[in-house]
Protein backbone atom coordinates (compact mmCIF):
# COMPACT_ATOMS: atom_id res chain seq x y z
CA UNK A 1 0.00 0.00 0.00
CA UNK A 2 1.18 3.39 -1.00
CA UNK A 3 2.36 6.09 1.44
CA UNK A 4 0.65 8.84 2.27
CA UNK A 5 4.62 10.86 2.84
CA UNK A 6 5.03 9.17 -1.06
CA UNK A 7 2.20 10.83 -2.49
CA UNK A 8 2.40 14.12 -0.62
CA UNK A 9 6.22 14.25 -1.98
CA UNK A 10 4.66 13.22 -5.66
CA UNK A 11 2.76 16.08 -5.05
CA UNK A 12 5.03 18.58 -4.46
CA UNK A 13 7.57 17.03 -6.80
CA UNK A 14 4.75 18.03 -9.65
CA UNK A 15 3.76 21.30 -8.15
CA UNK A 16 7.61 22.95 -8.19
CA UNK A 17 8.08 21.23 -11.50
CA UNK A 18 4.63 23.23 -12.89
CA UNK A 19 5.53 26.34 -10.77
CA UNK A 20 9.41 26.68 -12.73
CA UNK A 21 7.54 26.36 -16.17
CA UNK A 22 5.27 29.16 -15.49
CA UNK A 23 8.17 31.48 -14.14
CA UNK A 24 9.99 30.92 -17.05
CA UNK A 25 6.45 31.31 -19.17
CA UNK A 26 5.96 34.63 -17.26
CA UNK A 27 9.22 36.51 -16.74
CA UNK A 28 11.99 35.08 -18.99
CA UNK A 29 9.07 35.13 -21.98
CA UNK A 30 9.92 32.26 -22.70
CA UNK A 31 7.15 30.23 -25.17
CA UNK A 32 4.79 28.08 -23.66
CA UNK A 33 5.77 24.88 -25.35
CA UNK A 34 9.87 25.57 -24.00
CA UNK A 35 8.29 26.31 -20.66
CA UNK A 36 6.81 22.71 -20.33
CA UNK A 37 9.38 20.70 -21.84
CA UNK A 38 11.82 22.54 -18.76
CA UNK A 39 8.81 21.97 -16.08
CA UNK A 40 9.53 18.00 -17.22
CA UNK A 41 12.71 17.75 -17.30
CA UNK A 42 12.69 19.27 -13.46
CA UNK A 43 10.26 16.91 -13.12
CA UNK A 44 11.92 14.02 -13.93
CA UNK A 45 15.16 14.92 -12.37
CA UNK A 46 13.11 15.03 -9.42
CA UNK A 47 11.81 11.77 -9.58
CA UNK A 48 15.18 10.41 -10.02
CA UNK A 49 16.71 12.12 -7.20
CA UNK A 50 13.47 10.81 -4.71
CA UNK A 51 13.95 7.31 -6.16
CA UNK A 52 17.54 6.80 -5.60
CA UNK A 53 17.11 8.58 -2.01
CA UNK A 54 14.71 6.32 -1.01
CA UNK A 55 16.58 3.48 -2.34
CA UNK A 56 19.92 4.37 -0.62
CA UNK A 57 17.35 4.69 2.69
CA UNK A 58 16.42 1.06 2.05
CA UNK A 59 20.05 -0.48 1.87
CA UNK A 60 20.59 1.36 5.01
CA UNK A 61 17.45 -0.09 6.77
CA UNK A 62 17.98 -3.35 5.13
CA UNK A 63 21.30 -3.53 6.90
CA UNK A 64 20.71 -3.47 10.31
CA UNK A 65 17.87 -5.43 9.49
CA UNK A 66 20.51 -8.28 8.14
CA UNK A 67 23.04 -7.67 11.19
CA UNK A 68 20.21 -8.13 13.87
CA UNK A 69 18.81 -11.34 12.04
CA UNK A 70 22.89 -12.19 12.19
CA UNK A 71 22.90 -11.75 15.82
CA UNK A 72 19.90 -13.71 16.30
CA UNK A 73 20.99 -16.87 15.06
CA UNK A 74 24.27 -16.65 16.21
CA UNK A 75 22.66 -16.48 19.51
CA UNK A 76 20.58 -19.85 18.76
CA UNK A 77 23.60 -21.63 17.31
CA UNK A 78 24.93 -21.00 20.54
CA UNK A 79 22.01 -22.34 22.52
CA UNK A 80 21.56 -25.34 20.12
CA UNK A 81 25.22 -25.87 20.78
CA UNK A 82 24.91 -26.10 24.48
CA UNK A 83 21.40 -28.16 24.29
CA UNK A 84 23.81 -30.47 22.31
CA UNK A 85 26.24 -30.35 24.75
CA UNK A 86 23.41 -31.00 27.95
CA UNK A 87 22.01 -34.18 25.62
CA UNK A 88 25.72 -36.00 25.41
CA UNK A 89 26.09 -35.61 28.63
CA UNK A 90 22.89 -36.90 29.74
CA UNK A 91 22.91 -40.00 27.48
CA UNK A 92 26.58 -40.45 28.84
CA UNK A 93 25.25 -41.03 32.13
CA UNK A 94 22.55 -42.94 31.16
CA UNK A 95 24.58 -45.35 29.32
CA UNK A 96 27.25 -45.37 32.13
CA UNK A 97 24.07 -46.18 34.71
CA UNK A 98 22.62 -48.75 32.22
CA UNK A 99 26.15 -50.60 32.01
CA UNK A 100 26.49 -50.22 36.11
CA UNK A 101 22.44 -52.02 36.14
CA UNK A 102 23.45 -54.18 33.57
CA UNK A 103 26.52 -55.01 35.47
CA UNK A 104 24.66 -56.11 38.78
CA UNK A 105 21.96 -57.49 37.07
CA UNK A 106 24.82 -60.02 35.99
CA UNK A 107 26.21 -60.93 39.29
CA UNK A 108 22.66 -61.29 40.63
CA UNK A 109 21.89 -63.54 38.09
CA UNK A 110 24.86 -65.75 38.75
CA UNK A 111 24.58 -65.59 42.80
CA UNK A 112 20.98 -67.42 42.07
CA UNK A 113 22.08 -69.75 39.93
CA UNK A 114 24.55 -70.39 42.05
CA UNK A 115 22.24 -70.85 44.79
CA UNK A 116 20.02 -72.96 42.22
CA UNK A 117 22.54 -75.55 41.78
CA UNK A 118 23.29 -75.86 45.89
CA UNK A 119 19.29 -76.33 46.34
CA UNK A 120 19.63 -79.36 43.55
CA UNK A 121 22.47 -80.57 45.51
CA UNK A 122 20.49 -80.28 48.92
CA UNK A 123 17.42 -81.94 46.98
CA UNK A 124 19.71 -84.60 45.51
CA UNK A 125 21.43 -85.10 48.95
CA UNK A 126 17.39 -85.38 50.71
CA UNK A 127 16.00 -87.55 48.19
CA UNK A 128 18.95 -90.02 48.80
CA UNK A 129 18.83 -89.92 52.24
CA UNK A 130 15.07 -90.82 51.92
CA UNK A 131 16.09 -93.71 49.87
CA UNK A 132 17.99 -94.81 52.62
CA UNK A 133 15.91 -94.12 55.40
CA UNK A 134 13.10 -96.28 53.17
CA UNK A 135 15.28 -98.97 52.69
CA UNK A 136 16.11 -99.22 56.30
CA UNK A 137 12.15 -99.10 57.04
CA UNK A 138 11.33 -102.71 55.95
CA UNK A 139 14.23 -104.18 58.41
CA UNK A 140 12.98 -102.48 61.06
CA UNK A 141 9.09 -103.06 60.79
CA UNK A 142 10.19 -106.97 60.80
CA UNK A 143 11.55 -106.86 64.07
CA UNK A 144 8.88 -108.56 66.63
CA UNK A 145 9.17 -105.50 68.90
CA UNK A 146 8.80 -102.97 66.88
CA UNK A 147 5.37 -100.92 66.49
CA UNK A 148 4.10 -98.51 64.11
CA UNK A 149 3.03 -94.90 65.55
CA UNK A 150 -1.03 -94.33 65.12
CA UNK A 151 -1.68 -91.22 62.83
CA UNK A 152 -1.64 -88.41 65.19
CA UNK A 153 -4.66 -85.68 64.91
CA UNK A 154 -4.30 -82.80 63.42
CA UNK A 155 -4.48 -79.57 65.70
CA UNK A 156 -6.84 -77.08 64.01
CA UNK A 157 -5.92 -74.36 67.11
CA UNK A 158 -2.01 -74.10 66.86
CA UNK A 159 -0.58 -72.25 63.89
CA UNK A 160 0.48 -73.23 60.95
CA UNK A 161 3.91 -73.19 61.60
CA UNK A 162 3.42 -74.91 64.57
CA UNK A 163 1.84 -78.05 63.49
CA UNK A 164 3.52 -81.09 63.86
CA UNK A 165 5.56 -82.70 61.36
CA UNK A 166 4.34 -85.84 59.56
CA UNK A 167 5.87 -88.80 61.58
CA UNK A 168 9.32 -90.20 60.83
CA UNK A 169 10.17 -93.74 58.64
CA UNK A 170 11.27 -95.26 62.01
CA UNK A 171 9.27 -97.50 64.53
CA UNK A 172 8.51 -96.50 68.06
CA UNK A 173 9.39 -97.51 71.37
CA UNK A 174 6.87 -100.01 72.47
CA UNK A 175 4.74 -98.37 75.25
CA UNK A 176 4.70 -100.08 78.87
CA UNK A 177 1.73 -102.90 78.82
CA UNK A 178 0.05 -101.26 82.31
CA UNK A 179 -0.78 -97.83 80.55
CA UNK A 180 -1.18 -99.35 77.39
CA UNK A 181 -3.96 -96.39 75.51
CA UNK A 182 -6.04 -97.58 72.71
CA UNK A 183 -4.27 -96.38 69.37
CA UNK A 184 -6.51 -94.22 66.89
CA UNK A 185 -8.32 -96.26 64.52
CA UNK A 186 -6.12 -96.32 61.01
CA UNK A 187 -7.71 -97.29 57.49
CA UNK A 188 -7.22 -101.05 57.14
CA UNK A 189 -4.68 -101.89 53.95
CA UNK A 190 -6.47 -104.07 51.17
CA UNK A 191 -4.54 -106.69 49.84
CA UNK A 192 -7.04 -109.38 48.66
CA UNK A 193 -8.40 -109.66 45.44
CA UNK A 194 -10.34 -106.31 44.18
CA UNK A 195 -13.11 -107.88 44.16
CA UNK A 196 -13.83 -108.51 48.17
CA UNK A 197 -15.23 -105.75 49.99
CA UNK A 198 -13.81 -104.30 53.37
CA UNK A 199 -12.66 -106.73 56.01
CA UNK A 200 -14.28 -109.47 54.00
CA UNK A 201 -18.20 -108.18 53.44
CA UNK A 202 -19.82 -109.07 50.45
CA UNK A 203 -21.22 -105.97 48.86
CA UNK A 204 -24.51 -106.62 51.05
CA UNK A 205 -22.96 -106.57 54.53
CA UNK A 206 -20.74 -103.52 53.17
CA UNK A 207 -23.98 -101.54 52.48
CA UNK A 208 -25.53 -102.61 55.63
CA UNK A 209 -22.93 -101.53 57.66
CA UNK A 210 -22.91 -97.95 55.67
CA UNK A 211 -26.46 -96.87 56.48
CA UNK A 212 -25.75 -98.13 59.66
CA UNK A 213 -22.96 -95.93 60.26
CA UNK A 214 -24.73 -93.23 58.55
CA UNK A 215 -27.63 -93.22 60.54
CA UNK A 216 -25.25 -93.59 63.82
CA UNK A 217 -23.06 -90.71 62.52
CA UNK A 218 -20.08 -92.26 62.17
CA UNK A 219 -18.78 -90.71 59.12
CA UNK A 220 -15.00 -89.12 59.75
CA UNK A 221 -12.96 -87.10 58.03
CA UNK A 222 -9.15 -86.73 57.78
CA UNK A 223 -7.34 -83.53 56.52
CA UNK A 224 -4.45 -84.14 54.28
CA UNK A 225 -2.52 -80.76 53.61
CA UNK A 226 -1.44 -79.40 50.35
CA UNK A 227 1.60 -77.37 50.50
CA UNK A 228 3.31 -74.49 49.13
CA UNK A 229 6.87 -75.39 46.83
CA UNK A 230 9.06 -75.29 47.66
CA UNK A 231 8.56 -73.29 50.40
CA UNK A 232 6.30 -76.10 52.08
CA UNK A 233 3.90 -74.16 53.87
CA UNK A 234 0.52 -75.44 54.79
CA UNK A 235 -2.09 -73.66 52.39
CA UNK A 236 -5.18 -76.15 51.97
CA UNK A 237 -6.20 -78.65 53.28
CA UNK A 238 -8.10 -81.73 51.52
CA UNK A 239 -11.08 -83.10 53.80
CA UNK A 240 -10.87 -87.23 53.00
CA UNK A 241 -13.83 -89.58 54.15
CA UNK A 242 -13.32 -92.50 56.28
CA UNK A 243 -16.52 -94.39 57.78
CA UNK A 244 -16.02 -96.25 60.78
CA UNK A 245 -17.60 -99.65 61.30
CA UNK A 246 -19.64 -101.35 64.60
CA UNK A 247 -15.66 -102.15 65.71
CA UNK A 248 -13.86 -98.59 65.18
CA UNK A 249 -12.25 -100.02 61.87
CA UNK A 250 -11.91 -97.02 59.28
CA UNK A 251 -12.64 -97.86 55.84
CA UNK A 252 -11.49 -95.89 53.06
CA UNK A 253 -14.08 -93.99 50.91
CA UNK A 254 -12.09 -96.21 47.71
CA UNK A 255 -14.20 -98.97 49.34
CA UNK A 256 -17.70 -97.85 49.88
CA UNK A 257 -17.80 -94.78 47.45
CA UNK A 258 -19.25 -97.07 44.49
CA UNK A 259 -21.89 -98.86 46.52
CA UNK A 260 -23.20 -95.63 48.10
CA UNK A 261 -23.70 -94.23 44.68
CA UNK A 262 -25.38 -97.44 43.51
CA UNK A 263 -27.56 -97.39 46.34
CA UNK A 264 -28.28 -93.54 46.93
CA UNK A 265 -26.48 -92.88 49.53
CA UNK A 266 -23.82 -90.60 48.39
CA UNK A 267 -25.61 -87.84 48.74
CA UNK A 268 -26.33 -88.29 52.67
CA UNK A 269 -23.17 -88.46 52.84
CA UNK A 270 -22.06 -85.51 50.70
CA UNK A 271 -24.19 -82.94 53.17
CA UNK A 272 -22.56 -84.83 56.30
CA UNK A 273 -18.98 -84.29 54.72
CA UNK A 274 -20.08 -80.57 53.74
CA UNK A 275 -21.45 -80.10 56.97
CA UNK A 276 -17.81 -81.07 58.68
CA UNK A 277 -15.87 -79.34 56.51
CA UNK A 278 -17.69 -76.01 57.18
CA UNK A 279 -16.89 -76.75 61.03
CA UNK A 280 -13.79 -77.24 60.11
CA UNK A 281 -12.77 -74.58 57.96
CA UNK A 282 -14.25 -72.17 60.83
CA UNK A 283 -12.15 -73.31 63.20
CA UNK A 284 -9.31 -73.20 60.83
CA UNK A 285 -9.97 -69.24 60.20
CA UNK A 286 -9.81 -68.79 63.91
CA UNK A 287 -6.25 -68.33 63.37
CA UNK A 288 -5.23 -67.99 59.69
CA UNK A 289 -7.91 -66.38 57.18
CA UNK A 290 -6.08 -67.55 54.18
CA UNK A 291 -6.58 -71.16 55.05
CA UNK A 292 -8.84 -73.13 52.71
CA UNK A 293 -10.62 -76.75 52.51
CA UNK A 294 -11.07 -78.84 49.72
CA UNK A 295 -14.64 -81.18 49.97
CA UNK A 296 -15.71 -83.71 47.88
CA UNK A 297 -18.63 -83.61 45.88
CA UNK A 298 -20.43 -86.66 43.74
CA UNK A 299 -21.23 -86.23 40.73
CA UNK A 300 -24.63 -87.90 41.10
CA UNK A 301 -25.52 -85.47 44.32
CA UNK A 302 -24.78 -82.77 41.63
CA UNK A 303 -27.44 -84.14 39.30
CA UNK A 304 -29.86 -85.02 41.84
CA UNK A 305 -32.04 -82.23 41.98
CA UNK A 306 -33.12 -82.89 45.76
CA UNK A 307 -30.12 -83.52 47.23
CA UNK A 308 -28.88 -80.88 45.33
CA UNK A 309 -31.07 -78.41 46.42
CA UNK A 310 -30.06 -79.31 50.39
CA UNK A 311 -26.86 -78.57 49.68
CA UNK A 312 -27.10 -75.43 47.88
CA UNK A 313 -29.34 -74.18 50.87
CA UNK A 314 -26.79 -75.36 52.94
CA UNK A 315 -23.65 -73.52 51.21
CA UNK A 316 -25.96 -70.45 50.33
CA UNK A 317 -26.29 -69.95 54.69
CA UNK A 318 -22.57 -70.57 54.37
CA UNK A 319 -21.78 -68.38 51.44
CA UNK A 320 -19.40 -66.17 52.99
CA UNK A 321 -17.17 -69.25 53.32
CA UNK A 322 -17.12 -69.42 49.54
CA UNK A 323 -13.66 -67.73 49.20
CA UNK A 324 -12.06 -70.81 51.12
CA UNK A 325 -14.34 -73.77 50.99
CA UNK A 326 -13.58 -75.20 47.37
CA UNK A 327 -15.97 -78.13 45.64
CA UNK A 328 -14.13 -80.60 44.09
CA UNK A 329 -15.44 -83.06 41.67
CA UNK A 330 -13.57 -85.57 39.10
CA UNK A 331 -12.38 -84.86 35.70
CA UNK A 332 -15.21 -87.12 34.02
CA UNK A 333 -17.69 -85.79 36.35
CA UNK A 334 -16.76 -82.63 34.13
CA UNK A 335 -16.80 -83.91 30.66
CA UNK A 336 -20.09 -85.56 31.09
CA UNK A 337 -22.06 -82.88 31.94
CA UNK A 338 -25.57 -82.57 31.59
CA UNK A 339 -28.01 -80.06 31.26
CA UNK A 340 -29.02 -80.04 35.08
CA UNK A 341 -25.99 -80.48 36.11
CA UNK A 342 -24.12 -77.82 34.05
CA UNK A 343 -27.12 -75.69 35.50
CA UNK A 344 -26.44 -76.21 39.69
CA UNK A 345 -22.90 -76.15 38.83
CA UNK A 346 -23.66 -72.60 37.74
CA UNK A 347 -25.70 -71.76 40.38
CA UNK A 348 -22.97 -72.65 42.86
CA UNK A 349 -20.34 -70.49 40.79
CA UNK A 350 -22.52 -67.57 40.79
CA UNK A 351 -22.90 -67.95 44.85
CA UNK A 352 -19.02 -67.25 44.58
CA UNK A 353 -17.67 -70.99 45.62
CA UNK A 354 -14.57 -71.80 43.56
CA UNK A 355 -13.99 -75.79 41.73
CA UNK A 356 -11.33 -77.99 42.03
CA UNK A 357 -10.94 -81.51 39.41
CA UNK A 358 -9.14 -84.23 40.86
CA UNK A 359 -8.90 -87.88 39.21
CA UNK A 360 -7.33 -86.44 36.05
CA UNK A 361 -6.17 -89.49 33.86
CA UNK A 362 -4.98 -87.18 30.93
CA UNK A 363 -3.83 -83.91 30.48
CA UNK A 364 -6.16 -82.95 27.61
CA UNK A 365 -7.54 -80.00 29.15
CA UNK A 366 -9.70 -76.93 28.06
CA UNK A 367 -8.28 -74.38 30.60
CA UNK A 368 -11.12 -71.38 29.10
CA UNK A 369 -13.68 -73.59 29.39
CA UNK A 370 -13.01 -74.68 33.05
CA UNK A 371 -12.14 -71.11 33.82
CA UNK A 372 -15.73 -70.30 32.56
CA UNK A 373 -17.11 -72.39 34.61
CA UNK A 374 -15.54 -71.98 38.25
CA UNK A 375 -12.64 -74.13 38.14
CA UNK A 376 -9.78 -72.19 40.22
CA UNK A 377 -7.84 -75.53 40.71
CA UNK A 378 -6.69 -78.75 38.82
CA UNK A 379 -4.99 -81.67 40.82
CA UNK A 380 -2.88 -83.45 38.07
CA UNK A 381 -0.60 -86.98 39.72
CA UNK A 382 2.75 -86.54 40.05
CA UNK A 383 3.63 -89.02 37.79
CA UNK A 384 1.37 -88.47 34.94
CA UNK A 385 3.07 -84.86 34.85
CA UNK A 386 6.30 -86.18 34.83
CA UNK A 387 5.67 -89.31 32.59
CA UNK A 388 7.69 -88.68 29.38
CA UNK A 389 5.00 -89.99 27.17
CA UNK A 390 2.63 -87.14 27.74
CA UNK A 391 4.35 -85.26 25.59
CA UNK A 392 3.43 -86.58 22.61
CA UNK A 393 0.14 -87.63 23.79
CA UNK A 394 -1.52 -84.26 25.24
CA UNK A 395 -1.80 -80.88 23.00
CA UNK A 396 0.80 -79.50 25.45
CA UNK A 397 4.05 -80.45 26.89
CA UNK A 398 3.75 -81.00 31.31
CA UNK A 399 6.16 -78.30 31.64
CA UNK A 400 3.96 -75.74 30.25
CA UNK A 401 1.39 -76.72 31.46
CA UNK A 402 1.17 -74.95 34.67
CA UNK A 403 1.75 -71.61 32.76
CA UNK A 404 -0.92 -72.53 30.75
CA UNK A 405 -3.40 -72.87 33.56
CA UNK A 406 -1.89 -69.99 35.04
CA UNK A 407 -3.16 -67.29 32.08
CA UNK A 408 -6.57 -68.34 32.66
CA UNK A 409 -6.45 -68.28 37.09
CA UNK A 410 -6.19 -71.70 37.34
CA UNK A 411 -3.66 -72.65 40.07
CA UNK A 412 -1.92 -76.97 39.09
CA UNK A 413 -1.77 -78.86 42.57
CA UNK A 414 0.94 -82.30 41.68
CA UNK A 415 -1.21 -84.85 43.53
CA UNK A 416 0.10 -88.33 45.21
CA UNK A 417 3.70 -86.77 45.63
CA UNK A 418 5.93 -89.68 47.45
CA UNK A 419 9.31 -88.40 47.29
CA UNK A 420 12.10 -85.72 47.25
CA UNK A 421 12.92 -86.67 43.73
CA UNK A 422 9.55 -86.11 42.53
CA UNK A 423 9.95 -82.84 44.06
CA UNK A 424 12.61 -81.62 42.46
CA UNK A 425 11.00 -82.52 38.63
CA UNK A 426 8.00 -80.56 39.55
CA UNK A 427 10.12 -77.62 40.62
CA UNK A 428 11.37 -77.35 37.00
CA UNK A 429 7.71 -77.62 35.87
CA UNK A 430 6.91 -74.57 37.86
CA UNK A 431 4.58 -76.31 40.30
CA UNK A 432 3.56 -74.51 42.71
CA UNK A 433 1.51 -76.64 44.93
CA UNK A 434 2.19 -80.40 46.03
CA UNK A 435 -0.05 -82.82 47.95
CA UNK A 436 0.75 -86.47 48.91
CA UNK A 437 2.68 -88.81 51.83
CA UNK A 438 5.68 -86.91 51.55
CA UNK A 439 4.59 -83.99 53.12
CA UNK A 440 1.69 -85.55 55.51
CA UNK A 441 -0.53 -88.48 55.19
CA UNK A 442 -4.45 -87.83 55.96
CA UNK A 443 -4.80 -87.62 59.82
CA UNK A 444 -7.79 -87.84 61.85
CA UNK A 445 -9.02 -83.77 63.98
CA UNK A 446 -7.67 -83.24 66.98
CA UNK A 447 -10.56 -82.57 69.44
CA UNK A 448 -10.88 -79.00 70.64
CA UNK A 449 -10.42 -79.66 74.36
CA UNK A 450 -6.91 -81.55 73.24
CA UNK A 451 -5.42 -78.73 71.30
CA UNK A 452 -3.65 -76.83 74.70
CA UNK A 453 -1.67 -80.42 75.93
CA UNK A 454 -1.86 -82.32 72.31
CA UNK A 455 1.37 -81.32 71.10
CA UNK A 456 3.44 -81.38 73.89
CA UNK A 457 4.88 -84.68 75.23
CA UNK A 458 3.07 -86.90 77.58
CA UNK A 459 5.79 -85.50 80.52
CA UNK A 460 4.85 -82.08 79.43
CA UNK A 461 0.92 -82.65 80.02
CA UNK A 462 1.47 -84.16 83.36
CA UNK A 463 3.54 -80.98 83.54
CA UNK A 464 0.54 -78.60 82.73
CA UNK A 465 -1.86 -81.15 84.87
CA UNK A 466 0.46 -80.50 88.21
CA UNK A 467 0.61 -77.18 87.70
CA UNK A 468 -3.16 -76.55 87.87
CA UNK A 469 -3.77 -78.56 90.44
CA UNK A 470 -6.00 -81.64 90.13
CA UNK A 471 -7.83 -80.88 86.72
CA UNK A 472 -8.48 -83.74 84.41
CA UNK A 473 -6.65 -84.18 81.32
CA UNK A 474 -8.71 -83.46 78.24
CA UNK A 475 -9.77 -86.36 75.89
CA UNK A 476 -6.99 -85.64 73.27
CA UNK A 477 -4.45 -85.54 76.15
CA UNK A 478 -5.29 -88.88 77.65
CA UNK A 479 -5.89 -91.10 74.59
CA UNK A 480 -2.83 -89.32 72.48
CA UNK A 481 -0.47 -92.80 71.35
CA UNK A 482 3.28 -92.60 73.29
CA UNK A 483 5.26 -89.83 70.68
CA UNK A 484 7.85 -91.12 68.57
CA UNK A 485 11.57 -91.12 69.07
CA UNK A 486 13.29 -87.61 68.18
CA UNK A 487 15.36 -88.09 65.01
CA UNK A 488 18.47 -86.26 64.41
CA UNK A 489 21.03 -85.83 62.32
CA UNK A 490 20.36 -86.67 58.14
CA UNK A 491 17.01 -88.04 59.15
CA UNK A 492 15.77 -84.96 60.74
CA UNK A 493 17.02 -82.67 57.62
CA UNK A 494 15.28 -85.07 55.69
CA UNK A 495 11.81 -84.49 57.19
CA UNK A 496 12.41 -80.82 57.13
CA UNK A 497 13.30 -80.71 53.90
Amino acid sequence: MIRISTIFIAICMVLVAASLGLVLYAVAGISGTESAIVALTALTFLILYNAVSMRLRDRSDVGGQIADLSRGTADLARQVAEFGRRLAAIEGRIASSNSTNSDRIQSVVGEINELGGLVRQLASTVSTHEDLLAGAAPAAAAAPAARPDPEAPIDLIAPLGERPAPPPLLPAAPPPPAAQPRPAPAVQARTAHPLQTANGRNQTQLLAMLRHAIDENRIDIFLQPMVTLPQRKVRFYEAVTRVRDERDQLIAAEEFISIAEASGLIGRIDNMVMLRCVQVLRRLMVRNKDVGVFCNVAASTLGNSTTFAQCLDFLEANRALAPSLVLEFKQSTFRNLGPAESENLAALAQRGFRFSIDHVTDLRIEPRELADRGVRFIKVPATLLLDPRQASTSDIHPSDLSDLLGRFGIDLIAERIEGERAVVDLLDYDVRFGQGFLFAPPRPLRPEGASATGGASPNQAQDIQGSNGSAPLSQGATSAAPPAQRITGNAALARRI
